[in-house]
């Protein structure tokens, strides 16, 4: 899925799911930056991802600038903690002025009441806990289930093959 326009984003976090996003976006044409504080997680990159690579506490401002976090169109925050993940994002959206800021969030409560605050949320217990459920109530076999989470996972071993 691409945008007729190039967008700048940085990624906090580069774990599974912000290595796959960085390899999406930067496959899409975008330019991505990642920001994380082990410099070996950028192994998950792979040797195609040609974006940028900061190695830092997306806490610290001083790293935040670095990554161009003020000139992004686009900041996400998708470490390991709920915390981390809306304190870089209340960074990015109060001190940065980033247009858009999204966080990956656990907790459904923290969730919504971060996305009262402005704040784009993602609580992916929910999503998951809803995508189950969908399934389980249309039946395990239902071919249109199997057939988007293949693809899926498809997409994915895309990216990383």
């Amino acid at each position: 899925m691409s945008q007729s326009k190039s967008q700048n984003v940085v990624i906090l976090g580069c774990g599974r799911v912000g290595s796959t996003l960085a390899r999406q976006l930067y496959l899409d044409g975008n330019e991505i930056t990642v920001v994380d504080i082990t410099k070996d997680s950028f192994r998950r990159l792979g040797p195609k991802f040609k974006g940028h690579k900061i190695v830092g506490n997306g806490l610290d401002q001083d790293t935040l600038r670095k990554a161009g976090v003020g000139s992004a169109d686009t900041f996400i925050a998708v470490t390991q903690g709920d915390n981390s993940n809306i304190m870089a994002a209340q960074l990015a959206q109060e001190v940065f002025k980033t247009k858009r800021v999204i966080a990956r969030i656990y907790d459904p409560i923290r969730s919504q009441a971060y996305r009262d605050m402005g704040i784009t949320t993602l609580c992916t217990t929910t999503v998951a806990a809803n995508m189950m459920r969908q399934i389980v109530l249309s039946g395990p076999e239902t071919p249109e289930w199997q057939d988007k989470l293949s693809q899926w996972d498809n997409d994915y071993l895309d990216l990383i093959g």
